[in-house]
Order: structure tokens, then sequence, then C-alpha cells
């Protein structure tokens, strides 16, 4: 006796539309897929950026009470800070700061007449709200080590008072201030290669 044949089943016809399981599970995988892709976007942004908000009026006029500010943790992973440089640090347990980077590694650093000596000359600071009303003897920076300041020399807690900061406690160059939105702006940095002396 011959076996009866057994028929294929029909092949679905091109532009048949898919079943809802299938549907469903393509769903699904693009969801997750997209949902890991958000998770490691924000850890990559949080690893080389950081937010700050300032707190108090020590950088005016460069910087005011209640801006948030985007901080570039990437910078000095690449370069040392530079004389001039608006950087955030952690001191005090986790608090953070915001200061001006004056004083590097081996330098002495003095205030006398009002100015900022930086080895016995000078600084040219345009971005200052008033020169210093206050005197400090000559201060030798160690190795890894850095000397700051608030541009609001007279109303800031900083390096004149409880002296330098390791490089180890700067978390990074301050970038741009972000909010509110009228105070949108990159953070004004100094450079000191093209300036005079006072």
């Amino acid at each position: 006796m011959e076996q009866p044949q057994t028929l294929p089943a029909p092949e679905p016809e091109a532009g048949q539309p898919q079943t809802s399981t299938t549907q469903g599970s393509s769903l699904f995988r693009e969801i997750v897929e997209t949902l890991l892709l958000t998770v490691v976007i924000f850890v990559l942004v949080n690893a080389i950026t950081g937010r700050f908000r300032i707190d108090g009026s020590s950088m005016e006029p460069s910087l005011h009470d209640g801006e948030y500010v985007i901080v570039n943790r990437v910078t000095y992973r690449l370069q040392p800070p530079q004389r001039g440089d608006v950087i955030v640090f952690q001191r005090e347990g986790s608090r953070e700061f915001i200061k001006r980077v004056i004083g590097l590694p081996g330098d002495t650093v003095a205030v006398q007449g009002g100015h900022v000596l930086v080895n016995g000359a000078p600084l040219n600071e345009p971005y200052i709200a008033q020169p210093n009303a206050y005197t400090m003897e000559p201060r030798k920076i160690g190795p890894n080590e850095y000397f700051v300041l608030g541009d609001n020399r007279n109303n800031s807690s900083d390096s004149h008072n409880w002296g330098t900061i390791p490089l180890s406690v700067i978390d990074g160059k301050a970038w741009v201030t972000y909010w509110p939105p009228k105070d949108w702006g990159v953070v004004p940095h100094y450079s000191y290669a093209q300036a005079k002396t006072p």
C-alpha cells in the first residue's frame, strides 16, 4: 500500500501581516535595546561630566549664587590644571567648592599691596570684584598642590585661609553655565600667557 503523502504547509504570501506574537517579540526587543542604550549614555555622560550649583558670592562677578555649572571631568586626566582655570573640588568630606587656580606646584604666592604676586610678579586680574584688602606672606606650593582663590577676594574662603589643595581632590574644570537660561554661557577661564602686569 502506498503511504499517503504529507503536503507541506503553505508559505505565507509576501506582504501578509506578521502574527501578534512576532510583533510583540519585536516590540519588546526594541524597548530593551532602547533602555540599555539610555543607561549606557547616562553612565558615560556622568563619567565625563558633573553638575555643580554655585552656593554663595565667592566667585562674583564671574559666577553668581544659584547658577548651575557643567564640570568637565576629562580635561585634567589629559593635562594638569593651569593658572586661571576655574575648578570644582571637594573639601571637608563631600562638600564641593568652585575657585580659580592661582598658584601651581613649585610656585611661591603672596598677597601684598592689593595684588597677588606669583614668584614675585603681580598678576593681571581683570576678573576680580575688587583688589585684595588683606596681605599674605609668601607661601611655597608643594608638588601636586594648587593655590586657589575666589574672584570675590574679600568675601571668599579659599587657599589664603585654609591652604593649598591636592590634585587628587579636584573634580574637574568648570565648563558651561546652563541655569538659569539667561546666564547660559561658557565659564570665564583666564590665560596669563599674554597678560601684562598691572
